[in-house]
């Protein structure tokens, strides 16, 4: 009778852990998931600003068509990107020909000098740096995912319900590792 009970105690401990471990990586998988929605709903407003940034521009930078259509292209393929690694790409893109763009608008002095001009930049920025926060939130949380997927005993539950490693937002080209910056 003892022993009966030693091993229903053992089996109910191991029910409660399983219950446990299975809980804490269906609350990582979730914070991953709100972890990507925060990026995304982040470059949904950077893509809303660019269409702005490009026509306050157009009127100023006519010989610059070239410059304006590449943005308008990288903003396009981000919007359509799917999947992390295709936004990743896309987004990469994106911040450099918004970095070409503002290089260019250095050659305008009255560009520089108007308000809305300005004001799209200032936006942009702080959209820049929501972007980059919102990535590094994401990745914290892939982390704690990929640690407790990868680490035993908790792997043999994830293994078991199938849950997966996810993949870091990273930025492949050290150059668009920062904000486009640019001197109004």
């Amino acid at each position: 009778m003892i022993g009966f009970l030693i091993v229903a105690v053992l089996a109910v401990g191991i029910l409660f852990w399983a219950i446990s471990v299975y809980n804490g990586l269906v609350q990582q998988r979730e914070n991953v998931k709100n972890g990507w929605s925060q990026i995304d709903v982040q470059l949904k407003r950077r893509h809303d600003l660019i269409p702005n940034l490009v026509e306050t521009a157009k009127g100023y930078m006519k010989h610059e068509g070239e410059t304006l259509e590449n943005v308008i292209k990288a903003r396009q393929q981000a919007v359509d990107a799917s999947g992390i690694e295709d936004k990743q790409q896309a987004e990469n893109f994106l911040s450099s020909t918004l970095r070409s763009l503002f290089a260019v608008t250095e050659n305008y002095p009255d560009l520089k000098a108007d308000r809305q001009m300005q004001q799209l930049h200032e936006e942009l920025t702080s959209t820049e740096n929501k972007i980059s926060f919102a990535r590094q939130y994401y990745n914290d949380e892939v982390s704690r995912l990929n640690t407790q997927v990868q680490s035993f005993p908790d792997n043999v539950i994830a293994g078991t319900f199938n849950f997966k490693k996810e993949a870091f937002f990273k930025i492949d080209d050290e150059s668009e590792r920062n904000a486009p910056e640019v001197k109004f």
